[in-house]
């Protein structure tokens, strides 16, 4: 019933740039928190990036001042944009969306099927 389709990963040299991105669809009354999060090989699953949907925004202390996350609330839909990237920042990016769903006004999590990002020369 609801979908999380994520887009734009890739391979890019160290410092360079990447812009994911993030489309909910399906039955969805709203959208409370979206946020980024990513794992790599052999690590937990950690939190990159979130934003409410009133646009407060919170970040890993790693990525602070270098990625910025933001959403559009009219496309269900929230974006990532990772400048200066490292090789640390290689890894699986998922986006998680806290909703509530059509007719049921019953509150879900859910979750996109991750996309690649490597950063390597």
């Amino acid at each position: 019933q609801v979908q999380l389709v994520e887009s734009g990963g890739g391979l890019v040299q160290p410092g360079g740039s990447l812009r994911l991105s993030c489309a909910a669809s399906g039955s969805i009354l709203s959208i409370n928190a979206m946020t980024w999060y990513r794992q790599a090989p052999g690590k937990q699953r950690e939190l990159v990036a979130g934003i409410t949907s009133g646009g407060s925004t919170n970040y890993a202390d790693s990525v602070k001042g270098r990625f910025t996350i933001s959403r559009d609330n009219a496309k269900n839909a929230v974006y990532l944009q990772m400048n200066s990237l490292k090789p640390e920042d290689t890894a699986v990016y998922y986006c998680n969306a806290d909703l509530i769903i059509k007719l049921s006004y019953r509150r879900n999590t859910y979750w996109g099927q991750g996309t690649q990002v490597t950063v390597s020369s």
